[in-house]
């Protein structure tokens, strides 16, 4: 026989339980975490206690201008000096965006760089990106940068098989001498461990990971080494009880705790090749790694990294507040990335044009009725994007209506019902039924049909 039946009983109600405390509408919804959370690392139980994350300093790096560029046309000058004058909007006063990174190599990657510290931006703040060769770090010191990434692959994959060293020994003495030669520089160095979820995390990560340590000892606290995180095939797993090397919180916990990198010097950059992209980036937040590393819109290498305003959305949920963030900056972002020629789908969250337009009858009388049925939060004050209604067969009344009355930006009493749209809903069903139209009704054919059926809400509200 199974498990006695717990039983449930009915609290019945008669006015509604909004769950306005974890949806509050004005806010993404709010993720309420209980800690800790168990883990077995070596056998042993650890607890993760994830419930701090609200009073946790955390925050978002961006790589648009340097990974985002590996999947696209490079941008000119004038466009990164616009997106990087967006993101510094986006982020607010308090840098919720902290750091962005750039090239250096090229004369126009020097002068993108120029022109951007012009702005007097203090957020974010603008880093290099070198190979780990000590030669580079002359370019670092005359742009006058106090930090940059450096690439230390980790993985057997990148040790023996790309960069042909003899031994894992020799690899950690050539990534160390230009950490050396960081310092000597003046140079924050930011390691990148390329391919670390494909690593021998015991075996040459941490050893490494030590050694970092050790020299960042000897050095001002301004100078020592910052460790990214990087799951370069996506290979990352959020998941409690996942093994090494491809745990996220198993990464952190052995570099956090093990070897004593403190969190504000961690950061985790991710991408998307299994779809795990933003979760793992989250996760990474949640287990003890302070920044996570995004691109707008998700663009990078391959199938590209954790998308910005997805981290922007998640802080804001994770925070219970959005922290000076300016969210209405993302539409400008996207409005401006399409008008530059770079695809966003239509579909794509927070950001594409259609992401919170329904196409559905019923679904519009819901909107009718009462927007919070059928839009995440709301859209008009946090993106300037209010609740849209695509004219279909499967509209209905109620489409149109919500439509119509969006379109004469009608509210409360003033709003058309659902009776009074006969005559457009009529016409919209016999572009199917008698003309067999398979697409959906523009906007702009919508607004001829409503000069002509309603010419009197016309001259009061779009002659106005």
């Amino acid at each position: 026989m199974g498990k006695a039946k717990k039983s449930h009983p009915l609290a019945d109600a008669t006015r509604p339980n909004l769950l306005e405390d974890v949806f509050p509408h004005t806010l993404p919804p709010l993720i309420r975490l209980n800690g800790p959370i168990i883990e077995r690392i070596d056998g042993k139980p650890v607890e993760f206690d994830v419930s701090d994350i609200k009073s946790r300093p955390i925050f978002i790096s961006d790589t648009t201008f340097r990974d985002g560029q590996q999947s696209l046309p490079p941008y000119t000058i004038d466009q990164m000096v616009h997106i990087y004058d967006l993101l510094s909007r986006l982020g607010g006063p308090n840098g919720v965006v902290r750091q962005t990174e750039f090239f250096l190599y090229t004369k126009n990657d020097r002068a993108t760089l120029d022109k951007c510290r012009e702005l007097g931006h203090k957020y974010p703040e603008c880093t290099g990106w070198i190979r780990a060769v000590k030669g580079d770090f002359r370019l670092v010191k005359e742009m006058g940068l106090k930090e940059t990434g450096m690439l230390t692959s980790c993985s057997d994959y990148h040790v023996f098989q790309k960069l042909k060293f003899a031994s894992r020994k020799a690899c950690i003495d050539s990534y160390c001498e230009v950490v050396a030669a960081a310092f000597e520089a003046g140079v924050r160095p930011r390691c990148h461990l390329e391919d670390i979820t494909r690593a021998d995390i015991e075996g040459f990560v941490l050893p490494f990971i030590d050694r970092l340590m050790e020299m960042s000892e000897q050095v001002p606290e301004e100078l020592s080494v910052k460790i990214r995180l990087c799951d370069t095939m996506g290979f990352g797993i959020s998941y409690p009880g996942a093994q090494l090397p491809r745990s996220i919180p198993k990464l952190i916990y052995k570099l956090n705790r093990e070897c004593g990198v403190p969190s504000d010097r961690l950061e985790w950059h991710g991408h998307n090749d299994f779809h795990k992209v933003h979760i793992n980036g989250s996760t990474a937040w949640l287990y003890g790694c302070d920044v996570v590393n995004t691109t707008l819109f998700g663009f990078g290498e391959r199938t590209g990294n954790p998308p910005l305003e997805g981290a922007i959305f998640e802080y804001i949920a994770l925070k219970g507040d959005t922290c000076g963030i300016d969210t209405l900056a993302i539409t400008e972002l996207a409005e401006y990335m399409r008008s530059i020629g770079l695809p966003i789908p239509e579909n794509y969250p927070f950001a594409g044009r259609g992401f919170n337009t329904t196409r559905a009858g019923i679904h519009a009388g819901g909107l009718r009725q009462d927007e919070r049925i059928y839009n995440i939060f709301d859209t008009e004050k946090l993106l300037g994007r209010p609740p849209r209604v695509a004219i279909t067969d499967k509209s209905g009344a109620d489409g149109v209506a919500h439509w119509l009355n969006e379109f004469f930006g009608l509210k409360g009493e003033d709003r058309i019902n659902k009776i009074k749209v006969h005559k457009l809903a009529r016409w919209v069903i016999d572009q199917y039924d008698e003309e067999g139209r398979l697409t959906a009704i523009s906007d702009k054919e919508l607004e001829a049909k409503a000069r002509e059926f309603y010419p009197e809400y016309w001259k009061k509200y779009r002659q106005a």
